[in-house]
């Protein structure tokens, strides 16, 4: 009997033992996988969800739902921003919620490597660089993406849904110029209601303390060009 009691006791403990060693393996396999979130984490930069877990993240870089039409973010699934916008945006997403239980921040992109501002570049060569400026930065100068302090986007309910803003992200056009929302009403391009979501938006993001540009509802900056370069390595 005893010799039986050995023979079941010790495969298990090797068994157990062995799924142990799978498990953490697996785990740092995954906390390694990607270079460019490691890079990001070495420069000091922090996953937006690991300060605020309510925010709801979906990279459109990371699908095909993008101007480009493919996946350019690869392995980045994870938002990543330098420490204090990340705070900001905190501030941001307690701000809607105590306005609207119901609602989320989505954040569609935030810190964005070099190599990726360079494809995005070139993914728009119909556009004369003067235009092409207006809806991505010139990588030769740098975007405030590259320095980990700019984020788009937009707000959504608890289960993921965004709300109507009058255009998609990263549309390409006046309809999604803010400085052109009266216009557009009046002539009825878009709604009350779109507009009102707009600017709730904006007021959370403003009173973070972030930035909104003339061009896109859906990006804001924490900090200038000029900051951002002055503070802050540029994510390569």
């Amino acid at each position: 009997m005893k010799k039986t009691s050995l023979i079941i006791i010790i495969p298990l403990i090797f068994i157990s033992f062995t799924s142990q060693q799978k498990v953490k393996s697996k785990s740092s396999e995954l906390s390694q996988s990607c270079e460019y979130e490691q890079k990001m984490r070495e420069q000091g930069l922090v996953n937006i969800q690991e300060i605020d877990s309510k925010i709801l993240v979906e990279l459109k870089y990371s699908t095909t739902d993008n101007f480009v039409g493919k996946d350019v973010y690869g392995c980045i699934t994870n938002c990543y921003l330098q420490k204090r916008p990340a705070l900001m945006l905190s501030k941001a997403n307690d701000l809607l919620q105590q306005k609207s239980p119901n609602y989320r921040l989505l954040v569609y992109d935030g810190g964005r490597p070099l190599s990726i501002q360079k494809i995005l570049w070139n993914s728009l060569t119909q556009y004369s660089p003067k235009q092409r400026a207006v809806y991505v930065a010139n990588p030769a100068q740098g975007s405030i993406h590259n320095y980990g302090s700019a984020v788009d986007l937009t707000i959504a309910t608890t289960d993921g849904m965004p709300l109507d803003m009058g255009t998609k992200y990263d549309f390409f056009g006046e309809l999604a110029y803010p400085k052109k929302e009266t216009y557009f009403l009046k002539i009825g391009k878009l709604t009350k209601q779109q507009i009102a979501n707009r600017q709730l938006l904006r007021y959370v993001m403003k009173s973070a303390g972030y930035m909104p540009i003339e061009y896109e509802w859906w990006h804001f900056n924490a900090v200038s060009r000029q900051i951002a370069k002055a503070t802050y390595k540029i994510i390569l």
